[in-house]
């Protein structure tokens, strides 16, 4: 069963939890309780990812969807994947980088959004309903959420991303897709505009359910399950490449919800000693991590753009886990959060370290890596690997999250090896296609509007 962070609601199952997306108090979705899975680790680490994937999945789905239901769908999923092994570790200078590129998008986010398309399509299916995805993007969630649900019967999808703050290449990624169940709105804001407007929308619960909206950014528990998976591929193959007994994971994050799924996996028993969270200058969760204190900022546009975040809304479930899963304690920390910016909590925290990769530090390891082992950074994954460097271990190996593939980010590329070496097939044949979108002011009344013109209402 599932519960909220904020207690508000009585428990529901894994299907109502999928599409309910956030909670109806506003809270987000968590299971009630944890699975252990150490007993089992020992039959799970020769399996290939789709049948990895169906065995850490099922304990959080139970019997409402069969075994053999949840390994065609994560079969599915990944069947498209450019890579037999779906999400390579490869062994580059002193790191290991997980490669979670190799989707229809590019991105990270392919991992968690083809299994949630496929996930809608079969719930729905069962079910009769339509559903309305809303989501905000960074950058990468809209076009991999995208990719996973367009041309689906029973499905509209509208993404919000901030207008003229994403890379012109991770825009064409969404706005080219010319299925009519697919709308792209480009906000005037900062994705956090885009997050508190979602929010909003979610928290009207009328419109909710008028509209049949369900969520597709990581508030949904959906995403954060798939996720969880690529934490243990990682321990198992870098275990059997080098005889270790465990790994450190180190993760570029801004919105929080990459790194959750590895704390989840890590309490669950996946063999990591700990977590390297990895921010660029919008840094308000390493200050967290090393302060205890959590206070918003300003969005300071980088090379890395989906991290520029300042608010991150998978922090809330960390947060029910810190107060000793106490609805009240969340409840009174994210008001409080919500009315002076800030909140604090005492005592640190030791399945993490963090630090900052600055955009000067992060475009000078993309030169260091081209140039000494012949490997292609994007902007994100040398901010991970940026700090990452800073708590290499002598006992272990440390793993770092590589969230997109370089091609997707060109001109930050070419600007910091002086010469245009990212190139991809897949996003050159976007340059010479049509886009579609819609500009919107960032402002719930008005994404409300669009959406019921959209639908007919």
């Amino acid at each position: 069963m599932y519960i909220s962070t904020r207690g508000g609601i009585e428990p529901v199952g894994f299907r109502d939890a999928v599409l309910m997306g956030l909670a109806d108090d506003g809270g987000l979705l968590l299971p009630a309780a944890l699975p252990t899975v150490t007993d089992g680790l020992s039959g799970w680490r020769k399996l290939a990812y789709p049948q990895l994937a169906a065995a850490v999945m099922q304990p959080f789905v139970g019997t409402e969807l069969p075994p053999s239901q949840l390994l065609a769908l994560t079969q599915r999923s990944y069947a498209g994947f450019d890579d037999p092994d779906v999400v390579p570790v490869r062994a580059v200078g002193p790191i290991q980088v997980m490669e979670l590129f190799h989707g229809p998008t590019l991105a990270f986010k392919d991992i968690a959004l083809q299994f949630l398309g496929n996930l809608f399509a079969r719930l729905l299916a069962d079910s009769g309903r339509a559903l309305n995805i809303l989501g905000a993007t960074s950058g990468d969630t809209g076009s991999a959420a995208i990719a996973g649900v367009r041309g689906k019967g029973n499905i509209h999808i509208f993404v919000m991303y901030p207008h003229g703050r994403v890379s012109p290449l991770q825009e064409r990624q969404m706005t080219t897709v010319a299925d009519p169940n697919v709308h792209c709105l480009a906000i005037e804001g900062t994705f956090d505009d885009g997050q508190r407007v979602l929010k909003q929308i979610f928290t009207d619960i009328g419109f909710k359910s008028e509209f049949c909206l369900g969520a597709v950014n990581s508030v949904n528990w959906a995403r954060v399950l798939a996720q969880i998976v690529y934490y243990f591929h990682a321990a198992f193959r870098v275990a059997e490449q080098t005889g270790v007994a465990s790994v450190q994971v180190c993760v570029p994050t801004g919105n929080f919800g990459d790194i959750f799924a590895g704390y989840l996996a890590r309490a669950m028993g996946a063999p990591i000693s700990r977590l390297i969270l990895a921010t660029n200058e919008n840094d308000i969760l390493a200050r967290f991590f090393n302060t205890g204190v959590y206070a918003r900022g300003r969005v300071t546009p980088t090379t890395s753009p989906s991290m520029d975040i300042q608010v991150a809304s998978n922090f809330e479930r960390y947060l029910y886990y810190r107060t000793g899963a106490d609805p009240e304690a969340v409840r009174s920390l994210m008001a409080g959060f919500e009315r002076h910016g800030r909140l604090q909590i005492e005592g640190m925290d030791t399945a993490f370290v963090a630090g900052t990769g600055t955009t000067a530090a992060s475009m000078a390891t993309i030169r260091r890596y081209y140039e000494d082992f012949g490997y292609l950074l994007d902007p994100h994954t040398a901010v991970g690997v940026t700090v990452a460097e800073r708590y290499l271990s002598k006992s272990e190996p440390t793993v770092c999250l590589a969230t997109a593939h370089a091609a997707k980010f060109p001109q930050t590329i070419a600007q910091a090896l002086g010469r245009d070496v990212a190139r991809h097939p897949a996003l050159e044949r976007l340059l010479e296609l049509p886009t579609r979108r819609t500009v919107l002011p960032a402002e719930k009344a008005a994404i409300q509007e669009y959406i019921a013109r959209a639908l007919g209402s």
